[in-house]
Order: C-alpha cells, then sequence, then structure tokens
C-alpha cells in the first residue's frame, strides 16, 4: 500500500519561504509523476504543480515563478519550495501521485494516491 506523507507546513510572514517534502513508501516511487495540490478554506482543491518521473516540471499560473518542485527519486521524496508567499497561498497543501499513461496532470481524477495535506498559513 502506497503511503504519502507530507510535511514542512507552518505559519509564515508574507514574503517568506517555506519548503513541503513528501515522503513516498509502500511502492514505487520512480517511474510516477508526483503533483502538489492545494486547498484553501471554502474553495476547491486545486492543481499547484507537477513534475514527471524524469524531472519535467508544471505549474499553475497562480504560482509560477514563486514555486518550484523537485524530486529525489533515490530519497523516495518530492518537494515544494515555496517563494515569496502571499496571504492566498494560506491552504492545506497535498501531494499526490499520478496514475500512469493520464496526462491530465491538473486534474485530482489522475491521482490514486494522496498524502493527508500539510497546514501553510501566510500572515501579514
Amino acid at each position: 500500500q502506497v503511503q504519502l506523507v507530507e510535511s514542512g507546513g507552518g505559519l509564515m510572514q508574507a514574503g517568506g519561504s517555506l519548503r513541503l517534502s513528501c515522503a513516498a513508501s509502500g511502492g514505487t516511487f520512480s517511474g510516477y509523476g508526483m503533483g502538489w495540490f492545494r486547498q484553501a478554506p471554502g474553495k476547491e482543491r486545486e492543481f499547484a504543480a507537477y513534475i514527471t518521473w524524469l524531472g519535467t516540471t508544471y505549474y499553475a499560473d497562480s504560482v509560477k515563478g514563486r514555486f518550484t518542485i523537485s524530486r529525489d527519486n533515490a530519497k523516495n521524496t518530492v518537494y515544494l519550495q515555496m517563494n515569496s508567499l502571499k496571504l492566498e497561498d494560506t491552504a492545506v497543501y497535498y501531494c499526490a501521485r499520478k496514475l500512469p499513461g493520464s496526462s491530465a496532470y491538473t486534474q485530482q481524477a489522475a491521482y490514486n494516491y494522496w498524502g493527508q495535506g500539510t497546514q501553510v498559513t501566510v500572515s501579514s
């Protein structure tokens, strides 16, 4: 059974940085794309970033230029470096493992394993 565990969330002032980690266990890590989604209070979960197993990255317009997704296949871990944080980045952040073969990396239905989420709160 694949397990994904996020960490690194917390409270940060606007303009600051945080790095989230997502550790995978119980299954193959290499060979699968990994995504980060986020859900703000009262809003639907939305796509933030995606990385293929070869390291190609994609971002939502709202985080492009500020967030960087990366992965360390030797450590079965994917990261989300978040810089220049804004109030609107406040959300629960989830990592997820994408189903092989699906190209719809922005869609939640393309992922079959999810972490429990980590809270990121940005204050003014």
